[in-house]
């Protein structure tokens, strides 16, 4: 094998690849932040095809085994996955770089993206691009509903807790913090008395190939750094704390409890911890708190921060730098703050503070838990209610998608016109995302240029 692990040269694949050393790793997780497109599915997949298939740094075995721990975290797992992996290889310096690159790209672009949205969002040709992208990122809602559906509802009950909880949400208007706390709990007592029907449904890792002799192989032993002690769970977990409450200490010293700053870092660390099951399934908790609750943003500025993040890459949850960028630039108390010209700067501040607490939960859990994998693969009494978890997260998105659908639709409410060319790009995006299976980024590019055709 040459250095480059480039198996178009290796000559024995049942020999392990040359030692990946930590700056080749660096290369390609900065690179990996680049080309993350495609949301979860399509990161999980580059990855897999780079660590386990080209470089073989990793084993199939462990890659999954990895994902599934992964999968039963709050979080983006893509990104938890890029930083278990980089730890792995690399002890803590390398989990940090691997997650942290894997955020830091799409946190500059949509910093930039949402200045030119905000400065410039009133011009008709940016006009006309968004009222084509908003049907568009209606359909592609639906189309998440359908797809996490397909995996989850594997049978009546889990069909029954997917309709409990769009009653709760949709007819109840209850928090979502409680609908997903019943339906865990829903799971785990019925992991106990019927552990067939909370079987992980379309999980990872059914069919285990092998692609050659790999650094971290089936058999390779456990690192040193990575075996658990209760010692280092403490570390870690001090750590973790300390890197919260200072900085959460010093915006509230410097701005007040009650500042923007101040409750959005509060707010994005409750919803980084309630991130089962993707992205989609924590927005409804975030429109209900910075839409309805604090007003750092209107629904249809919500809907076009969602088209932002899913045309960026990066994990989906980088939509709350959208949300961060928002409601910073549009607050006056930040304005006063900074200096009256300093809209950018507030804006910006507000983005950083939101990521930094939005992923930070993420990293702990990784550096925390990680060691314990072993433990919990496959162990029913995890597994269980992340099924329930993620069945009652399908009523929550179908729930998003109707919000979306009404705001885009209606756009001047019942009482006003219903939008026929939104109607109409909505179907067609739908059409190309559920028949024809075209990827989120051409769906969204079409639609815009029927936008500004039409608008």
């Amino acid at each position: 094998m040459t250095p480059n692990n480039d198996p178009a040269s290796a000559t024995d694949a049942s020999a392990p690849p040359a030692p990946a050393g930590f700056w080749q790793a660096f290369a390609f997780w900065l690179k990996l932040g680049f080309i993350s497109f495609g949301g979860p599915a399509g990161q999980i997949a580059i990855m897999h095809q780079e660590l386990v298939e080209r470089r073989r740094w990793i084993s199939e075995k462990r890659f999954l085994h990895a994902l599934n721990y992964c999968m039963l975290l709050p979080g983006p797992e893509a990104q938890q996955l890029a930083t278990y992996i980089g730890w792995l290889l690399h002890r803590t310096r390398g989990g940090i770089v691997a997650g942290g690159l894997f955020v830091l790209p799409s946190l500059f672009i949509l910093i930039t993206l949402s200045w030119i949205y905000l400065a410039f969002g009133d011009m008709p040709l940016v006009a006309g691009l968004f009222y084509g992208i908003k049907p568009a990122v209606t359909a592609i809602v639906v189309q998440a509903t359908q797809r996490i559906g397909a995996r989850a509802l594997k049978n009546r009950l889990m069909w029954a807790i997917a309709a409990a909880s769009f009653v709760a949400i949709f007819g109840l208007d209850l928090p979502f913090p409680l609908i997903i706390a019943t339906a865990a709990l829903a799971g785990y007592i019925g992991g106990r008395i019927a552990p067939d029907k909370f079987m992980p449904g379309g999980g990872h890792g059914s069919a285990v190939q092998s692609f050659g002799r790999a650094l971290i192989d089936d058999d390779t032993p456990t690192p040193e750094h990575a075996r658990f002690t209760w010692v280092r769970l403490l570390k870690v977990v001090l750590v973790g704390a300390v890197l919260w409450l200072v900085p959460m200490g010093m915006l509230a010293a410097l701005y007040g409890w009650d500042s923007t700053l101040s409750q959005m870092g509060w707010f994005f660390t409750k919803a980084a911890l309630l991130t089962f099951g993707g992205a989609y399934a924590v927005l409804p908790y975030v429109y209900q708190g910075a839409v309805e609750n604090f007003g750092w943003l209107t629904p249809l500025q919500m809907i076009d921060g969602l088209a932002l993040g899913e045309t960026t890459p990066g994990p989906l949850i980088m939509v709350v730098t959208f949300v961060g960028f928002v409601g910073g630039y549009g607050s006056e108390a930040l304005r006063t703050a900074f200096g009256p010209d300093s809209q950018f700067l507030a804006g910006a501040v507000a983005a950083i503070v939101v990521t930094w607490f939005t992923f930070l939960p993420s990293f702990v859990l990784i550096m925390a838990g990680a060691p314990f994998i072993e433990t919990t693969h496959n162990d029913l009494k995890f597994t269980a209610p992340l099924s329930a978890i993620t069945a009652a997260v399908v009523g929550v998105i179908l729930n998003l998608a109707l919000f979306f659908a009404y705001h885009v639709l209606w756009p001047q409410g019942f009482a006003g016109r219903f939008d026929w060319p939104s109607a109409l790009i909505a179907v067609a995006a739908a059409i190309a995302l559920l028949r024809y299976k075209l990827n989120v980024i051409p769906v969204i590019a079409g639609c815009a240029l029927l936008g500004l055709a039409i608008h």
